[in-house]
């Protein structure tokens, strides 16, 4: 029998209450009673970014916190690499595999291979479009989308038109597309008021810095540099668009929002040439993912409280709530919670960091 999730739901009362629980039947040796330490194949499709680095770590962590093994693959933004880093995680006979996706839509391929391997599937962070998983844990990225945009909304309320350019994400990525989504949920008012207008806009692709410079670039030599703010995707997206705007005198005159509170981002939003990231408790939801994976393997009965349509059906979701941040919370939040040293984040501006719990 091939090992796979099913929803096993009391009664409403029960699902309202708890959410999904889900339990797993069949499988491998892990959870057959065997001893053998279970193995997770964690299939990533990048670690260039710090941001993944800090995933696969906390995740591998807590997975061997919990007696298990992760066997890691990162596929370097490609597709066809990463379809290949799946089948050589399924010839090794992992218990349960978690799928980073370059490409949401293209991997649904090993998805399918999995499966017919008698593999569960999570997909994490990003949504495995087109095929059946078992499980969907990420942020929020529609909220994401509206907290950056409500940011702009919020900044500019009353204070007459203001011209706009937005860089979304890789086109490849469900999660910027969701992101985008969000966004336009909260800008389209404010563009129907006048408020705001979107002068250019484009997707990075890959999510590189270096697409994202060229967007700005762009935006300037078609439209002119008499733009109030750059409606960025992610951090690293803003790291490039702040970039061009150095180069033509325009840093921390132009507002710049961000998402995943890397480091650079944050010397950047206390140092003035960014205005706002969002923060995503990482070490929770990789944690909490590793947690997922082990009693996967060793049939233990999980709770998933929400549900996601990829396209081939509907399947049991977790999703981690996120953190606006500016210069005026940003002790309050990423200092805080630990995700970046004061020392770090304060290090060209102490002086701003002297406040705070």
């Amino acid at each position: 029998m091939k090992a796979r999730i099913t929803l096993v739901v009391a009664s409403c009362l029960l699902s309202l209450a708890t959410g999904l629980v889900l339990s797993r039947a069949g499988g491998s040796a892990a959870g057959s009673g065997s001893g053998r330490r279970p193995v997770i194949g964690l299939s990533m499709d990048t670690l260039k970014e710090e941001r993944w680095q800090r995933d696969r770590d906390f995740f591998v962590a807590k997975a061997k916190e919990f007696g298990a093994d992760v066997l890691v693959q990162a596929a370097n933004s490609d597709d066809a690499r990463q379809i290949q880093d799946i089948e050589a995680l399924i010839s090794r006979k992992v218990d349960v595999l978690v799928i980073v996706a370059h490409n949401g839509a293209a991997m649904a391929k090993g998805a399918r291979l999995a499966r017919e391997a008698g593999i569960p599937v999570i997909a994490y962070d990003r949504l495995i479009t087109g095929a059946e998983i078992d499980l969907y844990i990420s942020f929020d990225a529609v909220r994401i989308g509206e907290e950056q945009a409500r940011y702009l909304v919020e900044l500019y309320r009353g204070k007459g038109k203001k011209r706009i350019v937005r860089i979304h994400g890789a086109k490849t990525d469900n999660n910027a597309v969701l992101v985008k989504v969000g966004q336009d949920r909260v800008l389209e008012p404010a563009l129907k008021r006048g408020d705001l207008e979107i002068v250019h806009e484009d997707w990075a692709e890959n999510w590189k810095p270096e697409n994202a410079k060229k967007i700005v670039t762009a935006a300037i030599t078609r439209k002119g540099a008499n733009f109030d703010a750059v409606l960025a995707a992610n951090d690293g997206t803003a790291g490039g668009a702040i970039q061009a705007l150095l180069e033509e005198g325009l840093a921390g005159k132009v507002v710049v929002t961000g998402q995943d509170a890397e480091l650079t981002a944050c010397q950047r939003i206390v140092a003035g040439t960014q205005a706002m990231t969002i923060y995503k408790p990482l070490k929770a939801m990789a944690e909490q993912a590793a947690d997922i994976a082990v009693r996967m393997a060793k049939r233990r009965p999980i709770v998933a409280r929400d549900e996601v349509d990829n396209g081939a059906g509907m399947f049991p979701a977790i999703l981690v709530q996120t953190t606006a941040v500016t210069k005026d919370n940003m002790a309050g939040t990423v200092v805080r919670d630990g995700f970046h040293s004061r020392e770090d984040v304060y290090r060209d501006a102490p002086a701003a960091g002297a406040k705070g719990p």
